[in-house]
């Protein structure tokens, strides 16, 4: 995630704590990485099942009963592993995890095993009873999905009043004191929409938007045409850093990010020293504290059927089953190949992201977008916009690399 309000505004927002940290010490051989790799934020996939027809869905869900979830108890199990490996926050994503009838019984095991607990939902299915309940049990953040205004979005979500039924989620959040944000998922047939989203912020006074770059992957992985291009993606991330300053300028300090093409990072960074603006410096530094894409490192995710993924796009590569192996024995594992080079990805990277001067501060973008287009894993991101002169120079490196 790239904070746009965090590192262009300035301010203190409730994730820094999870985005920018010091990284550890020194240590030999295999272990340095061990030593400075962030305990994960875990995506539980609890449920395939959703009632929205979204075009984009990584899970490619659609509204029937999958047999191969993770019971009520082994879900448990699941969380308990979360909790011994230190993860700080797991986050109930689907299908549509409102569908799975015993959310709140998982969330409220969770909560009361240490982990922050947050949602990832449609919003169609909010109701007062779950929100009250959810509020109980400590749920802190529900993170609903808007692609657009109400005709776009309900064109990309495949089902009508699913807009106006999310809004309506939306407001019940707030109105019960839960703290709601937007996901908004970039491409052709939405960009468009990103003013009037803003524009809904304010009027709704909505606190947080996640603007997430397209993955291909599951459906979205038939959407690859409709990826912006390198020039137009650079024109939505400067939309997207000016109606954050407007928007901090007037006196509404929303929490604004870029999720899943940490090329952002760098982007703001150079935009920023063409400005002279004076927290240019401060931001490469927490830039390279965060250390670009997480996957498989400081982010991961369990699917419905217990399968373990590096995040909850790379659905090609399971690194092991929980039904079989506890989730932190298999995230510690390094004896697991792609695990390993995972959590010591900068040797792996090919092509122009091995000489990149921002390697560290991107950590080679996402590896899904990558393998999707190139065949490799380890190959270049297609969806890195920034140009062949922008990432020639010296590199950029954390102080435990020099």
């Amino acid at each position: 995630m790239i904070g746009i309000s965090k590192l262009y505004c300035g301010v203190v927002e409730p994730g820094d704590v999870l985005r920018y940290h010091r990284r550890g010490e020194k240590l030999p051989s295999h272990l340095v990485q061990f030593a400075k790799h962030k305990k994960p934020v875990v995506v539980y996939n609890c449920t395939r099942r959703c009632n929205l027809k979204c075009a984009h869905c990584y899970s490619a869900s659609a509204n029937v009963e999958y047999e191969d979830e993770l019971t009520t108890v082994e879900a448990k199990e699941m969380i308990d592993s979360l909790a011994r490996l230190g993860s700080p926050v797991i986050l109930f994503s689907g299908g549509e995890p409102t569908m799975r009838p015993d959310l709140l019984e998982l969330m409220e095991h969770a909560s009361q095993k240490g982990l922050r607990i947050v949602i990832s939902t449609n919003g169609t299915l909010l109701t007062d009873d779950f929100l009250k309940s959810a509020k109980e049990i400590g749920l802190s953040y529900i993170g609903v999905s808007l692609d657009g205004l109400r005709e776009v979005n309900d064109r990309f979500r495949g089902v009508t009043g699913s807009f106006d039924k999310a809004l309506d989620g939306i407001r019940r959040t707030i109105g019960h004191g839960i703290k709601a944000g937007l996901r908004f998922t970039i491409n052709r047939r939405n960009a468009q929409e990103i003013d009037g989203i803003f524009d809904l912020m304010e009027k709704e006074n909505i606190p947080r938007i996640c603007f997430y770059h397209l993955v291909y992957s599951g459906r979205g992985s038939k959407l690859v045409k409709e990826d912006l291009s390198h020039e137009e993606t650079r024109e939505v991330v400067d939309l997207i850093i000016d109606r954050t300053a407007a928007m901090h300028a007037s006196g509404f300090p929303a929490e604004v990010l870029t999720v899943d093409n940490h090329a952002d990072g760098p982007y703001l960074y150079m935009r920023m020293l063409r400005e002279n603006h004076p927290n240019a410096d401060n931001v490469m530094e927490l830039m390279l504290m965060n250390g670009g894409n997480s996957s498989g490192n400081g982010i991961g995710c369990v699917s419905w059927d217990g399968e373990v993924y590096a995040d909850q796009f790379s659905r090609d590569r399971s690194f092991g089953n929980v039904r079989n192996r506890p989730f932190d024995e298999i995230w510690t594992d390094t004896s697991n190949e792609i695990m390993a080079q995972f959590k010591n990805k900068y040797p792996h990277v090919t092509g122009r992201c091995r000489d990149c001067r921002f390697l560290y501060v991107c950590g080679g973008n996402f590896r899904i977008r990558a393998e999707s287009v190139t065949g490799e894993l380890w190959g270049v991101d297609p969806a890195c916009y920034l140009t062949d002169e922008e990432i020639t120079g010296d590199r950029f490196t954390p102080e435990d690399e020099k």
